[in-house]
C-alpha cells in the first residue's frame, strides 16, 4: 500500500499506480490486484499533508524486486509514505472486471435475490432464537 500527495490529479493518480504495476511485472513480480482506494484524511500530518490517495496493491513474487519498487517510491516526491507487508495464508484474488456485455438490469436482479435470500436466513435465525425462549420458560416455572 502507497498513499500519494492529495494535490495531484487523477490521470497523474492513474500514471503512477501503471508505473509502479510495470516496475513490478518488469521486475518478476506477478500483479494480483491494484486498486485506487481514494482520497482519505490521515490520522496525523504527513509531509504537510492532511489528507492522501491511497493505492493498494497486491502481488507475488520471490522478494527480490521489493528493494526496487520500494527505493522508486522512496524517490518519488508524490508518494509520502509506503508499507510493504508479506501475507501469511491464502493470497487474494484478482477481483473479475465487469464486462461491458452485462447490462447493469442483471446485477440489479441479483441485488434483489441476494436480499431476499438474506431476509429468509433472518427469519430462520429468529425462528430459531423462539424456540429456545419457550425451553428457558419451561425451566424458569
Amino acid at each position: 500500500m502507497y498513499i500519494l500527495r492529495p494535490d495531484i490529479a487523477e490521470d497523474e493518480v492513474n500514471k503512477h499506480i501503471e508505473k509502479y504495476n510495470k516496475l513490478l511485472e518488469k521486475m518478476g513480480g506477478k500483479i494480483l490486484d491494484s486498486q485506487m482506494r481514494g482520497k482519505r484524511r490521515l490520522a496525523y500530518t504527513i509531509a504537510k499533508n492532511r489528507e492522501g490517495i491511497y493505492v493498494q496493491l497486491s502481488h507475488q513474487g520471490d522478494g527480490q524486486h521489493i528493494e526496487k519498487i520500494e527505493k522508486a517510491m522512496r524517490l518519488s516526491e508524490d508518494v509520502i509514505r509506503y508499507m510493504t507487508i508479506k501475507q501469511e495464508g491464502p493470497l487474494p484474488t484478482p477481483k473479475p472486471k465487469i464486462k461491458p456485455s452485462e447490462n447493469p438490469n442483471n446485477q440489479e436482479s441479483d441485488k434483489s435475490e441476494n436480499e431476499s435470500s438474506s431476509t429468509v436466513t433472518s427469519e430462520e435465525d429468529n425462528s430459531k432464537n423462539s424456540p429456545d425462549k419457550s425451553d428457558s420458560d419451561k425451566s424458569d416455572k
